[in-house]
This record gives C-alpha cells, structure tokens and sequence, in this order.
C-alpha cells in the first residue's frame, strides 16, 4: 500500500511550555502519467488511487472521451526501487489518441493547470449540461458530513483536500482525497469513471475552493450540482451559468449560497 501520510518530530510550543512531539504529514510525490508509453505528464499528488486519478485526467482535460476509449491502467515499475509506484502507463484503444498529443506539461498540487484553459476555449469544445436532476435542500446540506465522515488523511494531519460524489439521493458513490483540490476531483471522477457509475452522480462536494479547475472538471464529466464548503471564483460561477450547471458556495450547517441554476434545489 502507498504511504499517505509521514511521522515527523516537531517542537510543540502552547501554553505550557514546549516539548517533543510527533506530527502527521500528508505525503506529496510525483507522479508520471504515460499515455503508450510516452511520458505525457507529470504532477504532484499524495499517493493512493493513481489509475483512478489518470483516468479522471484524461477525461476532464478532454484526451479521452469516455471509458471505452481505456485499454489498460497499470504501473510501471521503477528499476531503481521496485516498491516504488510513481509511474502510471496508460494504453489507448485503437480509436482513441490524445488531444494535442505534443504537449509537455509539469502540474502542481496546488494549481494544477493553471490558465489552461479559457472560457471561450471551454465554449468550442464542450456543450450545456442538460440534466432533470433536483436534490432536496436536506440533502444538500448534508453533503459536508458525508464527506467530512470519509476524509480519515483530513483528521490525521489536517492538509489534504477531498472531493465526493453524490447520487441525488445523498449516498456517496465514491470520495477521494489529495494534497491537490483538482486531483482528488480527477481521482473521484476516475473512480466512477473505470467501474462505469459516472451517469449516476448528481452533485460533487469540495473541501476546499471551489476555483474554474473544478467548475470544467465537473462539466466535462457531467455533473450537475457542484458544492464546496467555501467561496467559487467568479470564472467558476460564469461557467457554470453559461453551461448550465448549479453551483453552491459556503454551504456549512443550514445555510448556503446558490450562484447558478438553483431551480435544481428543492426546498
């Protein structure tokens, strides 16, 4: 199993003084992501769900453009450590190839792809979200302990995103976590993606920002209903109501702010 999180000794300063103590840290390694064996990318991430996390990427940045177009997800060994697994391989079938398939790129767990992609670039390529879903504003609110209840890495060490997501009912299909907001949305959706549940999800809750990364991650999945604990970007906020997406911000406790489509909220 990867490790996620690492033991380290800290001086604790409080009220009583100062002593010896050990501390969590989430875990930030890079990844490889091969598409045929080309190198394709490189990001940071906390390990865990890696296949999950490949497959969400090349769907949400459109170089795929559904599960059938994945052969095979697998590691690649690393010869100087064969424990090692920071190297993912991703084969294609016969009819698919990546867009754009001389780009380069070095991603960070924080940003991600950061100015990537525009609006007006979003507009070309993808097409309005049509969706008869509602969800009752009871099971909005609950999405924040739904999540919270999954994140075991949150509580150990206090800095690692999740994101999950949600039939219109409130069940969990599936919650990830990760150092960066855009790879556990890439893990998530992944998830869902490979075991072929993704035309369930009606909402996605975030853990943190809920930034124009996550906004498109979702519309090029198809989710509808998009959450987050706290603020969306204006970038966000005008994709989605342009695309037709509800998006909801500062949902703690019984309140929240509905910024796009709130006709899906049921009161």
């Amino acid at each position: 199993m990867p490790r996620d999180t690492d033991q380290v000794v800290v001086v604790r300063l409080d009220s009583s003084g100062d002593r010896s103590a050990s501390d969590s840290l989430v875990v930030e390694e890079p990844l490889e992501i091969r598409v045929d064996g080309e190198s394709f990318l490189v990001t940071m991430r906390t390990p865990g769900d890696d296949l999950d996390l490949a497959a969400g990427f090349m769907l949400t940045e459109g170089w795929i453009h559904g599960a059938g177009d994945i052969g095979t997800l697998s590691y690649c060994p690393d010869e100087r450590d064969p424990a090692l697994r920071n190297t993912v391989d991703v084969r294609l079938t016969g009819s698919a190839r990546p867009v754009r398939s001389d780009r380069r790129t070095w991603a960070n767990s924080s940003c991600g792809l950061c100015g990537k992609a525009t609006l007006e670039s979003i507009r070309r390529d993808s097409e309005p979200l049509v969706s008869s879903v509602r969800m009752s504003r009871q099971v909005i609110i609950g999405l924040p302990d739904a999540l919270s209840r999954q994140q075991k890495n949150f509580w150990e060490t206090g800095g690692i995103h999740a994101a999950g997501l949600f039939d219109a009912e409130g069940r969990p299909l599936a919650v990830r976590e990760d150092i960066g907001r855009h790879n556990a949305a890439d893990k998530v959706i992944g998830a869902l993606l490979r075991s072929g549940t993704l035309p369930n999800a009606a909402a996605m809750m975030v853990s943190g920002r809920l930034g124009f990364e996550i906004a498109q991650k979702a519309l090029v999945a198809r989710i509808p209903i998009v959450a987050s604990v706290s603020a969306p970007s204006s970038l966000a906020v005008a994709l989605a109501r342009d695309f037709g997406m509800t998006t909801i911000g500062f949902l703690r406790g019984e309140s929240m702010n509905i910024y796009s489509h709130p006709e899906r909220i049921l009161t």
